[in-house]
């Protein structure tokens, strides 16, 4: 739809007279539809996103465990001094 209406638009750049125009801005907008380098980093920053959402869903309930943890070893420790 969008290359569509924007060959519209080169359409009436080239009833003025710029059909060079219109071929250069269509292959810049090919090239920039085509274009996929950026593409890896977004992968990458959305991966990271899930992963910290993951892990602020996990914390409460984990920290509760490892307090239970460490208050059992404390006990074990405080027991065996005595």
């Amino acid at each position: 739809m969008f290359l569509a209406a924007f060959e519209i638009n080169l359409d009436y750049a080239d009833s003025l007279g710029g059909s060079q125009v219109k071929v250069n801005m269509k292959r810049s907008i090919q090239d920039f539809w085509r274009n996929t380098r950026g593409q890896d980093l977004v992968e990458y920053a959305l991966a990271a996103g899930m992963v910290a959402v993951a892990a602020v869903a996990c914390l409460p309930p984990l920290g509760a465990v490892v307090g239970q943890v460490f208050n059992a070893i404390g006990g074990i420790v405080q027991n065996n001094i005595q």
